[in-house]
């Protein structure tokens, strides 16, 4: 269970977060939650798909690294194997929480930044620097910062952008059957792609509003970004192909 409290340079002033990447610390995860704004980055490694959330029946999108649950092929013996790192990732241990504050008598929510105590990459002995001695931010904290509002804000312009997928039946549910080394089957379901007749048939008007909205290049990052797929499953299969070597030898 994860340990989250507010961070502050007294309780906290000698944290430390390890950076590197590794199953042990957590990163072996199959995808992480993104947002519009980062698919230009994404789709140069990971396939992006679309998934409803649990909690609430909402469309999200997600960076895919693997094809089942708690496997990232993008992770080896060397750390993270990919020139960009998603930044629901390189947040980590850190989240962004709200705190209720009074302003001109009313109740506002605030951000505030939290930090999971119980997460493997904090600890007091090694890693980077939370605060400086004399309890400023360090250089890390601030990269933390930065990325944490970066995210804060993408996630925000998520839900626009999905209600109008929506609206204009820009989404189609995806299911993949691929046969790897091994001769196993296996189905990714529960997903959804752009549906590109949908979009192809979209008015002059209607593509106009996506293009003046930012969400035109999105969806064509998200369609590009499928090319992706073969090669992930291309990682699974080595992966197999490595394993069973492995055990023959």
């Amino acid at each position: 269970m994860a340990n989250f409290q507010l961070l502050n340079n007294v309780e906290h002033k000698d944290l430390k977060v390890i950076i590197e990447r590794s199953a042990a610390m957590g990163d072996n995860v199959w995808y992480a939650v993104t947002f519009p704004e980062e698919f230009r980055n994404l789709q140069r490694h990971y396939p992006v798909f679309f998934i409803k959330n649990p909690d609430d029946g909402e469309f999200q999108a997600a960076a895919m690294f693997g094809v089942e649950d708690g496997e990232n092929l993008f992770l080896d013996e060397h750390g993270w194997d990919a020139s960009y790192i998603p930044l629901n990732i390189m947040r980590q241990p850190f989240l962004i929480g709200f705190q209720e504050k009074n302003v001109d008598g009313k109740a506002v929510r605030e951000p505030v930044v939290t930090v999971d105590l119980d997460n493997p990459r904090v600890n007091t002995e090694q890693g980077e620097p939370v605060f400086l001695e004399h309890g400023g931010n360090s250089e890390y904290l601030d990269q933390v910062n930065s990325i944490l509002h970066v995210l804060h804000a993408g996630m925000r312009s998520s839900k626009p952008f999905f209600d109008t997928l929506v609206e204009l039946d820009l989404l189609e549910s995806f299911v993949l059957d691929a046969q790897l080394y091994d001769g196993s089957e296996h189905r990714l379901s529960g997903f959804y792609t752009i549906n590109e007749d949908a979009l192809k048939n979209l008015s002059g008007e209607q593509l106009e509003r996506l293009n003046q909205r930012g969400y035109l290049e999105a969806i064509y990052m998200a369609i590009a970004s499928m090319t992706n797929l073969p090669l992930l499953l291309d990682r699974k299969n080595q992966r197999y192909k490595a394993q069973s070597e492995h055990v023959e030898h």
